[in-house]
């Protein structure tokens, strides 16, 4: 059936003249799909993964908030000491 279908495609395409896109069109489909069936290729050279006495690297950890450090309850400073310190100096007469 699918045979048929193709031929036919085949025959209209070439009848009304199209190129030849459309009649690899089909094929490149179905082999993208049968593609992604096919097993991995690569050889295993490492350790079998169920061997309890492989060798494997530690598995270390680190903090994603290592540098954190907490800031309260902190103990607020007076006011106007702050707002001295911020406001701009006045200017000496010379």
């Amino acid at each position: 059936m699918l045979t048929l279908s193709g031929a036919k495609s085949a025959a209209a395409s070439s009848a009304r003249g199209q190129g030849s896109l459309i009649n690899w069109l089909p094929v490149a489909v179905i082999v993208l799909a049968l593609s992604g069936c096919m097993p991995a290729t690569t050889p295993m050279t490492a350790a079998d993964p169920a061997d309890p006495a492989a060798k494997v690297a530690r598995a270390g950890y680190r903090s994603t908030i290592a540098p954190y450090t907490g800031l309260r309850p902190a103990t607020p400073a007076p006011w106007s000491e702050r707002n001295g310190a911020a406001a701009p100096q006045a200017k000496q007469d010379q």
